[in-house]
């Protein structure tokens, strides 16, 4: 017998590729509107958001404020002041481990 668990990510699978193929079909050539455009343009970086500030500011169901706020406001700040992409890992990572350290 499969585990529950393969159960419940083939039935994810499933779900997820009726979705996708639901979307041509039922709109076949027609263009979204632009309303619809617009909201799913801003998504991905809603959901990324979501994602930061969860591993950020979580910690099991409990909400904690520890190094790693540190290192993201750092990362906010290099962000702000138009650093590169490593520039901003390294200055957030940076004030991450000192902070643990002091701490």
């Amino acid at each position: 017998m499969m585990p529950r668990v393969w159960i419940v990510i083939l039935g994810l699978f499933a779900g997820v590729y009726l979705l996708k193929a639901a979307g041509p079909l039922v709109l076949g050539r027609r263009a979204l509107p632009g309303w619809l455009t617009a909201a799913s343009n801003l998504l991905p970086a809603a959901l990324l958001a979501a994602l930061v500030a969860t591993s950020t500011f979580a910690s099991g169901r409990h909400l904690q404020l520890d190094a790693r706020a540190v290192g993201l406001v750092a990362a906010a700040v290099a962000l702000w002041r138009k650093q590169s992409f490593v520039v901003v890992v390294i200055a957030a990572a940076l004030a991450t481990a000192a902070t643990r350290a002091l701490a």
